[in-house]
């Protein structure tokens, strides 16, 4: 590799595993669709020590606790049939976390699912499916 391709490169990760290319992938898609939808974006990849949430968005008085999914094929099942009740908790008690962050502002909440599906490395399709599901039990919020 000559100098100048070195250069070019530096900083990038050519060997990061294809699932967590098609992961960034479908984020960046996520959150560029969510803002055209009229989303205000907060951040990315918020990680606690319970978890991680993709995307936070705010939509008016409501903040969104959002899941992105990317698929590169739906033959068995939908992308969001991955978030578990498993998920679903943990999911939860990062949200939790990061509302204490912010000192427990009086807003509401919500969770989101953005699907990506992906063909040949290029996005496909993006389904928003707003409010797909509540805090677990037993936690409460507001």
């Amino acid at each position: 590799m000559s100098l100048w391709q070195r250069i070019k490169s530096w900083g990038k990760d050519e060997t990061k595993p294809v699932h967590l290319q098609r992961g960034e992938l479908g984020e960046r898609a996520a959150k560029k669709h969510l803002q055209l939808s009229g989303l205000k974006f907060l951040t990315a990849n918020y990680r606690s020590s319970r978890g991680e949430i993709d995307l936070v968005f705010r939509d008016a008085d409501c903040l969104v606790f959002i899941e992105v999914k990317t698929r590169s094929s739906e033959r068995w099942t939908r992308p969001a049939a991955a978030v578990n009740a498993r998920k679903r908790h943990l999911l939860s008690q990062t949200a939790l976390d990061y509302l204490r962050l912010l000192k427990h502002p009086e807003v509401r909440i919500r969770f989101d699912i953005v699907e990506v599906l992906l063909e040949e490395g290029v996005v496909r399709e993006i389904r928003h499916l707003p409010n797909t599901f509540a805090l677990s039990p037993p936690y409460r919020y507001g």
